[in-house]
């Protein structure tokens, strides 16, 4: 079973004048309740969210001045089952875990990946998780791509998971990315303030598209090689893809990303350096560094996932040989 209280509470919302023409589903979908959009439409149909008082649809646009009243209804037992899949555990207590999650691990179950997640393993490791992600995502606040490695935050209690998805939404966490890119970088940081969303013919893809959601990254160079770079990536939001979007967007996509990176390997001189990069299995990204507010003592926390070996090797393949 999830952490859920099984007790029904309606939640009262006034819609701010700066969602106005916002959809209702994504309205509540990022009320920082920790709601998936999936989850609300589906409360939406059932009654279970009303806007002023009537039921609508997950379409319905919202008006400055509405008030929508959401009731979730109680907890299901859920269905995923815990699976003893070995975690790299960095910190835990009664509120939270974090996890340092290796490339390949899928963090919840979905189509195609019934089982064997990141999920799957929290549920056999911790007694209970928050139920506010729903039966598929118990304790979810945030995610990473399956080959994307690092710092993950998982929540045991609702009240954590709550506080937790606010401070994403508010944007009060610091978020810090370590990728692997195509080409030297002229300059030695800059910021990325362009709107990703869905592309509108490739639709397993993310795009940089007027009229899609504010994203902004902020990167510094680390270390520069021979047509590649290490760079350091600071999430001020935080959008699907966002650090493989804004490099491709800047005219540097990460080695080994299938999706957003083509043969970008063959600009490279150094023949050990090219094999490294055309080989490499997976988008060359790592989640290093959280940093968050305890949900209850309020205290400063941050954490740190070392860089995993397979970008270790990449980097010592990139660097000059003496």
């Amino acid at each position: 079973m999830t952490g859920m209280n099984d007790r029904a509470e309606t939640i009262r919302l006034a819609v701010p004048a700066e969602a106005a023409g916002l959809r209702l589903d994504r309205f509540l979908a990022g009320s920082g309740h920790g709601w998936s959009r999936s989850q609300v439409a589906r409360w939406i149909e059932a009654g279970h969210a009303l806007r002023n008082g009537r039921a609508s649809k997950p379409a319905q646009l919202l008006t400055p001045g509405d008030v929508v009243e959401v009731t979730p209804p109680p907890a299901t037992a859920s269905e995923v089952l815990p699976q003893a899949i070995p975690l790299d555990v960095l910190y835990e207590d009664e509120q939270l875990i974090v996890v340092n999650k290796p490339a390949g691990l899928v963090v919840h179950p979905a189509a195609g990946n019934p089982d064997g997640t990141l999920v799957n393993a929290l549920l056999a490791h911790c007694r209970d998780l928050s139920g506010i992600g729903g039966v598929e995502r118990p304790g979810i606040v945030h995610r990473l791509d399956k080959d994307t490695s690092g710092v993950l935050i998982a929540a045991k209690t609702d009240l954590a998971h709550r506080a937790l998805s606010l401070s994403f939404r508010w944007r009060t966490t610091d978020k810090r990315y370590l990728a692997v890119v195509y080409g030297a970088p002229k300059i030695d940081e800059g910021v990325v303030d362009a709107p990703i969303a869905r592309h509108p013919t490739l639709r397993k893809q993310m795009t940089v598209i007027a009229g899609g959601r504010p994203a902004r990254t902020l990167w510094w160079v680390r270390e520069r090689f021979e047509g590649a770079a290490l760079v350091e990536c600071r999430l001020v939001t935080g959008r699907t893809h966002q650090v493989r979007v804004h490099m491709v967007h800047i005219g540097h996509a990460l080695v080994g990303d299938q999706t957003y990176a083509g043969r970008q390997w063959r600009a490279i001189a150094d023949a050990t350096a090219a094999a490294a990069c055309r080989e490499f299995p997976r988008q060359a990204l790592h989640a290093w560094k959280l940093t968050i507010t305890h949900p209850v003592s309020g205290a400063p926390m941050t954490f740190e996932a070392p860089l995993p070996r397979d970008i270790g090797e990449l980097l010592t393949a990139l660097r000059p040989r003496r």
